[in-house]
């Protein structure tokens, strides 16, 4: 049996299969950011699909922290009741789902949230409104706010949670000098920048317990002058690593590194695909915590060779499954062509405008 089938643990949640549904904004919760029945069918779709663990579209953990419309929320008690019914619907079928724990940061939608996004400095030219640098009790306000979202998840049912690190949102930007200009004990140094992301962790630790699974997505590297490097990453990793983290999913980009932004588009050939594997092998060299790899793959083949070389413990795969929910099955039965998403990103058009996340494509195509 191929190792991309094998059963895996981590910190007691176990799975049945080596892939993992990344996360992916869907824009279809409430305005509020509760769940809706619509979206837990997606969810149930994926783990009926084959897919060994979801992770959530990312949820914002305050009101100014929300990104784009419809989309999915943990910033307060009454959203509970409908992430239980998700998290429910989820197991019933047997499947995994963890919760992403994200705020939006310069990227928030001030229009959404009524509210000037935050930041850890007030850059300009960043984003497409004006934001407003943190003070340290602010940030100390979002370190708790992690911890009871994350509290909000264990409560609701889900088998863990991510902290979300990555694409220039707001724990990102603290470890990017793009965006982290500060003096005091949250900027400079590698150490410094990354405080409030280790602040965070050991906030949902306090929440959740030792014994539940927490795990993060963070960059490998910003591919933007002057952003994080991979050799920072890496110490990060090892941090996170030593701080208790669970496993880390590896991904890169920003919202404005262009042609290297977190979803690349032109994925036409394996030479394009999995286009963070070389910072993977630089993880895997000094960080012995499981690794979850997201960005561009769409063949089994590779994907099964980067597990068996020791590139990475797990695949993460996005796109593909809004285009092909059941492709994991499909790869079981001893189909193996490749992905039949052709990365052309429309379809985060859908999702953005309040339709809900849909291959464009493929429906055009019918």
């Amino acid at each position: 049996m191929s190792k991309l089938f094998e059963e895996t643990v981590i910190n007691g949640m176990a799975l049945s299969n080596r892939f993992i549904r990344s996360a992916t904004y869907e824009g279809m919760a409430t305005d509020e950011g509760a769940v809706t029945p619509e979206l837990s069918e997606l969810m149930v779709s994926l783990v009926e699909g084959g897919v060994g663990l979801i992770i959530t579209g990312h949820a914002f953990v305050r009101k100014d922290g929300q990104a784009g419309p419809r989309q999915l929320g943990v910033y307060k008690d009454e959203l509970i009741a409908g992430l239980q019914a998700m998290s429910n619907a989820v197991h019933d079928k047997g499947g995994k789902i963890v919760l992403q724990l994200a705020h939006g940061g310069i990227f928030a939608n001030a229009e959404l949230s009524g509210q000037i996004p935050i930041g850890p400095s007030a850059v300009e030219g960043q984003s497409d409104s004006r934001s407003r640098e943190m003070t340290a009790q602010d940030i100390q306000e979002v370190v708790e706010d992690f911890g009871e979202a994350a509290k909000r998840a264990k409560g609701a049912g889900f088998d863990g949670v991510q902290i979300h690190c990555a694409h220039g949102y707001l724990l990102s930007e603290f470890l990017s000098p793009i965006f982290n200009q500060r003096s005091d004990e949250y900027g400079g140094t590698v150490e410094n920048r990354a405080r409030a992301l280790m602040e965070a962790l050991q906030a949902v630790r306090k929440r959740v317990g030792p014994d539940y699974p927490v795990l993060v997505k963070i960059n490998c590297q910003d591919f933007a002058e002057n952003g994080l490097a991979l050799e920072d990453s890496v110490q990060i990793g090892t941090m996170l690593a030593d701080g208790g983290i669970d496993a880390i999913e590896l991904s890169g980009g920003l919202p404005t590194s262009r042609k290297f932004s977190p979803v690349r588009m032109g994925i036409k050939s394996e030479e394009k695909e999995a286009y963070h594997q070389n910072e993977a092998r630089a993880f895997k060299e000094r960080i012995k915590v499981p690794l979850i790899l997201v960005g561009g793959v769409r063949s089994y083949h590779l994907a099964e060779r980067l597990v068996e070389e020791g590139v990475t413990d797990y695949i993460s795969m996005a796109r593909p499954f809004i285009r092909e929910p059941g492709l994991i099955n499909r790869w079981r039965s001893g189909d193996l062509q490749k992905s039949t998403c052709i990365s052309d990103n429309r379809c985060f058009g859908p999702a953005g405008s309040g339709e809900g996340v849909y291959c464009v494509t493929e429906t055009k195509e019918k």
